[in-house]
């Protein structure tokens, strides 16, 4: 990488010269048979990065940040209740998110420094006899403090618990980057993005969505246009994009997947 400009920050990553040189590519007829080729292998083979097997990819041009207003838009309504800990900026920031979406938000307070309490969201969600809590959010990697959650444990937990609550995952400075399974983990929704594992520009969001966060798109009724998974994997079946799509960095995605 002899261009590079070192940057000792937890991401966007430097960009390999040879995933620059891919994203390097002339403006193209996204609806074109060419684009099809391109696009469909780079869905399939992101299954792989987040080691699933029946997960849906779904991307947007979008940072991680889109990706989470993707998630919680696509699964929840006005007034559900989520369960979050609280451990560092962005954590911090995805709580505030869900506050504005008019979320009813239980926050565990830890220390910054500290990962996720699984024994803490356990003891939660057995408290929550009722099942109010809809969905528990975790960040994997928290890029304030450099501290890595034990997302296995806490889905532990909530299994200790009997809690029907799905999983929501921050991974954006983690996948790619640390060891994450998606399946095994059984989490239902995993944010990543395209500027730190992958080595690409900032631009795209990345998720893997489970087939029972799938099934609460019925079901819920916080406002989503942009991103709507439905619009999104309608497109996607065929090749395509509801919209324009950010052409340069699924370019340059196949070559990262490489």
């Amino acid at each position: 990488m002899p261009n590079q400009n070192p940057l000792f920050i937890p991401g966007p990553t430097n960009i390999p010269d040879r995933l620059r040189h891919a994203m390097n590519v002339q403006t193209q007829d996204h609806r074109a048979p060419d684009f099809v080729k391109t696009f469909a292998p780079v869905l399939e083979k992101t299954k792989t990065v987040f080691a699933t097997r029946d997960g849906q990819i779904i991307t947007f041009p979008a940072s991680g940040t889109g990706g989470w207003e993707a998630c919680i838009t696509n699964t929840l309504s006005p007034g559900d209740t989520v369960l979050v800990a609280r451990y560092g900026m962005f954590s911090h920031r995805w709580i505030d998110m869900c506050q504005r979406h008019g979320l009813d938000v239980q926050i565990i307070e830890c220390p910054w420094g500290s990962g996720a309490p699984a024994d803490k969201f356990e003891e939660a969600l057995k408290a929550d006899t009722d099942h109010k809590i809809k969905a528990v959010l975790v960040t994997h990697n928290e890029t304030a403090t450099g501290v890595k959650s034990d997302i296995a444990a806490v889905r532990g937990a909530m299994d200790a618990a009997s809690h029907p609550a799905m999983l929501f995952v921050d991974c954006v400075s983690s996948l790619g980057s640390m060891e994450f399974q998606f399946d095994n983990w059984g989490v239902d929704i995993a944010v990543s993005g395209s500027q730190k594992g992958f080595m690409l520009a900032t631009g795209m969001a990345i998720l893997c969505v489970s087939p029972k966060a799938l099934a609460a798109i019925e079901t819920a009724t916080l406002p989503r246009t942009f991103f709507d998974f439905r619009d999104m994997m309608k497109a996607n079946a065929s090749g395509g994009f509801p919209y324009t799509p950010p052409l340069n960095l699924i370019y340059g995605m196949a070559e990262a997947l490489k």
